[in-house]
This record gives C-alpha cells, structure tokens and sequence, in this order.
C-alpha cells in the first residue's frame, strides 16, 4: 500500500506561489507525524518578496486607498477567515501541538477577532491632527498627518503563529504597508493560508507576502534589508537582541515583544479556590508555551505549604491527551530539543536544592512515547537567585517562592530581567490596585492571567521588549509622523526672513 503524499506549500511573492530546491518539514509535535512540506526560502527570497511589497506600495493601490477603503477590505478577509476557522486551527495544532481548545479559542478565535479589530481602527485612527492657530513667529496653521512606513517586515514565532502574525500585519495593513513576513521554521501554515484568503478577499498582489525560512538566513536579511522600513517581531530576547543590531544599520524602527517570566503574587488575603486555579492556569496553559505565563508563584509564607498542597493536589486533575479531543487539557512542547531544554531546567533546579512536587519529567508510555511531552511540574524550595527562577523555561514548569510581608513580594516580583505580565490575587482591589502600581510589567492582572485584550496596549518593561502592539494607538508604530504648516500671514512682509536676508534695524535687534 503507497503512502499517502503529504503536502507541499509554497511561499507568497508579488501574488505569485514561488517554490524553492530546499523544503522544510513540519513535524506534529503530538505524535511526530509529518504534516507539511514547505518551500524554504532564503536571503534572494526575502530581496525579491521586499521588491514585490515596495513595488505594491508604491503603485498605490493599497498605501492610497482611503481608511475606509482599506476597512472594507480587511473585513471582507475577516469574513472569508472565519468561514475557513476550522481549516486554520487543524493548520495551528498539526504544527504546534496546541489543544483543539486553546487553538478555537485563543489561536484562531483571538487572531480574527484582532484582525476584525485593525480593520475598525483603519477608519477610527487620527490620520489628520490640526494643531492650534499659532501667532509667533508668523500666523499659521498646522496638520499632525500620519501615513504609512512603506515596507515592514514581519517575523513571527511558533506558540501563536496566526496572532502573533496578526499583531503585525493587522496594524501594517489598515496603515497602508506593504507586509513581508518570516514566519517561524515550525509553523508556517496558517498564514500561508491566511494569505492566500486575503488575496482572494481583495488585498492587491505584493501587498502581503510570506517567507518561510531560517532566522539566520532569510530572518538577518529581512532585519537588515534597506528597502524595509519597519521590523515588528515576537521571540525571544537574545534573538531581540540580534534583530535590534541588525536593523540598526539602516536605523529602521522596531517593535520587540520578547520574553518573560511573570510573578503570580498570591496575597494573604486571597481566595485561595480561585488563585489555585488562576496560577495553574496562568502558568501550565499551552504547556506553558506563552511569553506572559505567570512562571513564578509568589505566596506568602505562612500559606506556603498548604498553597503548594493545594497546587498539586489541583495540578493532579490536568489532563494531558491526544490534542484533538475536546476532554484534553494539556499538549506538547513544540520539539524535542525544547523539551530536553525544559527537563535540564528542573535538573538544574534539583541540583541547586528545589524539591520536585509534582512532574518533573517527560510523560512516556503509549501515545506519548511519540511526540514531546513533558509533565506539569511544579517546584517548591526556589529562591529567585536561581537559574529556573530566572530564565523564561517556556513549559509547563511552575516555581514556588516564599515571602514575608507585602514589601518583599513586590522586590522578589520586580527583580527579573523581564517585564511583561504579573497577576495579583486578593480579596481586597484597593489593596491590589495600590500594589499593581508598583510592579514593573507591562500587563498587571487582578484576581485574572491571560487576559490580553486587543483594546488595550500590550508589551513590556526592561528585556521583554520595545514598544506596545494593540490598542487604540497601535497603527503609531506602524506610520510616520508629518507636520505641514499652513502660513496664514500673506505677504513677505509678515515673514521672519530678516533675521537672515534683511538689516537688525527692519526686525528690531539692537546692535551690539
């Protein structure tokens, strides 16, 4: 019997599908199944898909179309979008390992809603400020106007690949760039068809393009390319690090969202029902794969041992399974070598002194003896000196820190190198409200985790980035600013130009 073919996708250029002689394989990370191939492209192909966007922007179908226009457009690909949800999130968990839950829900569910979102912005955002009338130096008038960068690249990560994506190409598009995108090697299928919807729903050709490829390779050049004029990505910080030196030598701007390691503060005053539930959904969900997983429980010291009981016997119930049926709770790290990456952590830990409470190792036997798999795992005895308390593990690895009094939560919270997220669970919201103020995070989350919000600004302190995505303000990042001044005083006589072309006495300058 011949095996059936899997198949094959090609990259987007100029509204063309262009192939390449080197593929890259997508992997099921919940069983190893192979999914896809993929046309892998690199260095030549990001050059001709930035040619392919400069020359859209350009011919101005797109970056000249009214707000309104570019709207209508973008719901119409919403619309189309939705219609295919069931096709993208087979697309998200086959290459990411997520749970058919969290993929309808947050993956595809959270990625057309803020797309749905960027459309309305196109026609609600400021693109024509006046300024006040002004007297001095002359009488004049003048126009903040905002218009777009022209090409911006785009490189996006694994965990949330259609969302992720859509932070970027959302606000790029309704500001009138034209949008190259690096999708991450892993999981590059959901917006190669997202994509594709979005040219039959109307998008112009070379307005919209995806290459897939290496981040040393087709990522360095698209963060360095000179016809880019804007890089937007989400990953890790010393990847972050490296797109900020790159993109330096054309000074082009950047948005980084980039990692964390988010405090779970649980107060003496809590409920502890509902902060046992939140921490644990707050960290082990997506098997902690999310940059703003709350990683780092923060629990007062005379209910640590009964918070950590309550932990365990709660984290017990956690269901891990195969990720298309709806009673599975927990999935799969992307691959092999992040699990392996994970599992040194806790041995690391281990080896410092933590205790292992709970987990602690890959789940093996039957189904999982394919596919990535690791244990929710949660550790007691951490100080926040230690390597696991420090760096962002990304699994399903929850640590527990003690503390004495609310001063010393607040220090332990803010001693990170990261910045991105913290929740705080109390019974008292002025109590929580007054310490939320005092904590050096992005998002700060009340008696709530995961609670990202495409109204609001979402991004973080110190390492875990530069800039903010979403929100009413997010196309700012993705337009340049233009002062025109108006001159309202006429006739040569009311101009300043004296101070250069005419005599002291005609401006009334004493001489010296």
């Amino acid at each position: 019997m011949t095996a059936l073919a899997v198949p094959h996708h090609r990259m987007l250029i100029g509204g063309e599908r262009i192939d390449s002689k080197r593929r890259m394989t997508i992997i099921d990370p919940s069983d190893e199944t192979v999914v896809a191939t993929v046309a892998q492209g690199d260095a030549a192909h990001v050059d001709a898909a930035v040619a392919a966007a400069k020359a859209a922007f350009e011919r101005g179908g797109w970056s000249r179309a009214t707000p309104r226009d570019r709207a209508a457009v973008m719901r119409r690909i919403a619309a189309a979008a939705h219609h295919a949800s069931d096709a993208l999130i087979e697309l998200e968990m086959a290459c990411n390992g997520a749970t058919i839950r969290l993929a309808t829900g947050f993956h595809i569910g959270y990625a057309l809603a803020h797309f749905s979102y960027f459309a309305d912005l196109a026609e609600s955002y400021a693109w024509h400020r006046p300024a006040s009338v002004e007297t001095f130096p002359v009488l004049s008038q003048s126009v903040v106007h905002r218009e777009p960068i022209g090409v911006v690249g785009a490189i996006t990560p694994w965990n949330f690949p259609l969302l992720l994506t859509i932070w970027k190409i959302g606000p790029a598009l309704a500001a009138g760039n034209s949008v190259v995108v690096k999708p991450d090697e892993h999981t590059p299928l959901s917006i190669l068809e997202f994509a594709r919807i979005a040219e039959d729903s109307g998008l112009p050709p070379g307005v919209l393009n995806v290459v897939p490829g290496d981040g040393a390779d087709a990522g360095a050049r698209l963060a360095s390319h000179p016809d880019v004029g804007k890089i937007a990505f989400t990953g890790s910080t010393a990847v972050g690090r490296e797109i900020m030196r790159l993109a330096s030598g054309t000074v082009k701007q950047v948005t980084l969202e980039l990692g964390g390691k988010g405090p779970s503060i649980v107060l003496d005053d809590a409920d502890l029902d509902l902060a046992t539930d939140g921490v644990l959904y707050g960290c082990f969900a997506y098997s902690g794969q999310i940059c703003e997983s709350g990683t780092r429980a923060l629990v007062p010291a005379a209910l640590h041992d009964e918070f950590v009981d309550r932990l365990v016997e709660r984290a017990k119930t956690i269901v891990a399974g195969p990720t298309r049926d709806w009673d599975t709770d927990l999935g799969p790290v992307i691959d092999a070598a992040q699990r392996t990456r994970i599992l040194g952590y806790i041995e690391e830990a281990r080896n410092a002194g933590a205790t292992v409470v709970l987990g602690g190792q890959a789940i093996t036997g039957g189904m999982f003896d394919k596919g990535f798999w690791v244990a929710p795992t949660i550790l007691r005895g951490v100080t926040n000196d230690m390597t696991v308390a420090r760096e962002e593990v990304f699994g399903p690895v929850l640590v527990v820190i003690p503390y004495d009094g609310d001063e010393a939560a607040i220090a332990i919270a803010n001693d990170s190198d990261y910045g991105l997220a913290a929740s705080i669970w109390t019974s008292d919201n002025a109590r929580g409200l007054a310490l939320a103020e005092r904590i050096q995070a992005g998002s700060v989350w009340i008696n709530d985790a995961h609670q990202i919000n495409c109204r609001l600004p979402f991004g973080g302190y110190k390492q875990s980035g530069i800039g903010r995505e979403l929100g009413p303000d997010a196309l700012d990042a993705y337009t340049e600013v233009k002062t025109i001044h108006l001159d309202l005083a006429g006739g040569r006589e009311t101009k300043p130009y004296d101070v250069l072309l005419g005599n002291s006495d005609a401006i009334g300058i004493p001489r010296s």
